[in-house]
C-alpha cells in the first residue's frame, strides 16, 4: 500500500461531530446524543452517548434480533443485569451484547452515568426518536410503552409482558 495514497476518495463524506454537535434526544430518564446515526456509514453502526441521572433505572429487560449493541462506561457507574447476574460497571467498562442475550442497566449511584453506546446495525438510533415522539404526543415512559417501540426494532421483552 501506498503510504502517501489517500484513504478515501476526496467526495467520500465524513461525519465529524463536535463536543456540542449530535442530534439531543431528551426522554427524561435519559438524555441521547446521536453521534452517528448510520448515514456515514451505510446503516452499518450506529453510535450515541447516553447520559442517564443518577438513581435512574433503565429500561425493561430486553433482547435484540438483528443488532449487537456496546456499552462504554465513560463516566459514573453502571449495574447491567443480564439475564438473573448483576455486573457493576466503572468507569473505563465496556460491555458487549450479542443479539439474543438480555439485558437492561441502570445508575443506581449518586453521579450522572455517561455510555458512549453503539448499535451493529444502526437500527436503534431510531428507537430513540421514536420514544421522543411518543413523549411529544403526551405518551409516559411506561414498561409497557417502551417494549412496544422496541417491538418495532426486533426486540423484545425479557422478562414477560411489561406493566
Amino acid at each position: 500500500m501506498d503510504a502517501d495514497a489517500p484513504l478515501a476518495s476526496p467526495d467520500t463524506e465524513v461525519s465529524l461531530v463536535t463536543r456540542d454537535g449530535g442530534e439531543v434526544i431528551d426522554l427524561g430518564t435519559a438524555r441521547i446524543r446521536v453521534l452517528e446515526d448510520g448515514a456515514t456509514t451505510a446503516h452499518r453502526l450506529g453510535i450515541a452517548e447516553i447520559t442517564v441521572p443518577p438513581h435512574t433505572e433503565g429500561p425493561p429487560q430486553h433482547r435484540h434480533a438483528q443488532h449487537d449493541e456496546g456499552f462504554y462506561v465513560v463516566s459514573g457507574a453502571a449495574v447491567f443485569t443480564v439475564g438473573d447476574t448483576v455486573h457493576e460497571a466503572p468507569a473505563g467498562t465496556l460491555v458487549m451484547v450479542p443479539p439474543g442475550a438480555p439485558h437492561t442497566f441502570a445508575n443506581p449511584g449518586d453521579q450522572p452515568l455517561v455510555m458512549i453506546n453503539t448499535f451493529t446495525p444502526d437500527l436503534y438510533v431510531q428507537y430513540f426518536r421514536d420514544l421522543r415522539a411518543m413523549i411529544a404526543g403526551g405518551g409516559a415512559m411506561t414498561p409497557r410503552a417502551v417494549t412496544e417501540v422496541m417491538s418495532r426494532y426486533a426486540t423484545t421483552s425479557a422478562g414477560g409482558e411489561a406493566g
